[in-house]
């Protein structure tokens, strides 16, 4: 199973002129700079607006795309709760069922996390669960389904050294499990590119 042609999954990368990911594939590792027939752009300062805009993208890029209701919705959630909201939406993010799969390496890419879970290759509690949003629960169980367990593609994905697993989950790689311990706050999430919640936060605030 294919998670998206590469050169969908490297459109945001190309756009934002960052390694959004951390992917060897990603074009940003050749070239410094957005496309465009006038090549790099030196120099070019971004208004407040602009750099809270780009963090949003960048932010909401990584997790799939996710749309931009959804995305909305996370910001608003994340007022509501006790906290720093900055954490909080970190959190809300790292929950998600697709993200929790992305990070315990049962998938090469977001995108792909979020096509086994919508497919049904992943259980929560011995359970089916086929919504990528769903919200993990800590001491939450994550499992592949039987027929996901000698995927070529889940397989290739768990033996990867491109990343290591964050302090935050832990995976029996020869059960083809893992558990969801705690949701992590900002800094402990191993994004490849620096996000900026705070500004997503006075995106939407504004």
């Amino acid at each position: 199973m294919s998670d998206k042609r590469p050169e969908s999954k490297h459109k945001l990368d190309r756009r934002l002129g960052v390694n959004v990911w951390g992917r060897p594939k990603s074009p940003i590792n050749k070239r410094e700079y957005g496309p465009g027939q006038h090549g790099p752009q030196k120099n070019r300062k971004l208004s407040d607006y602009g750099k809270q805009l780009m963090a949003k993208q960048k932010l909401k890029g990584y997790y799939a795309n996710i749309g931009e209701r959804a995305f909305r919705r996370y910001y608003q959630e994340a007022l509501r709760l006790r906290g720093d909201s900055s954490d909080q939406l970190i959190g809300l993010l790292e929950r998600r069922l697709d993200a929790v799969v992305y990070r315990m390496k049962f998938a090469a890419t977001p995108f792909a996390a979020r096509q086994y879970v919508s497919h049904g290759h992943i259980l929560v509690n011995g359970k089916r669960v086929t919504i990528a949003s769903y919200q993990v629960s800590e001491g939450d169980e994550i499992s592949l389904a039987p027929k996901a367990a000698n995927m070529a593609h889940i397989q290739m994905a768990m033996e990867s050294a491109e990343r290591d697993l964050p302090d935050y989950v832990e995976v029996d790689a020869k059960a083809k499990k893992g558990k969801f311990i705690r949701t992590p706050k900002k800094d402990e999430v191993p994004y490849a590119t620096q996000m900026e919640p705070n500004l997503v936060i006075e995106f939407y605030s504004r």
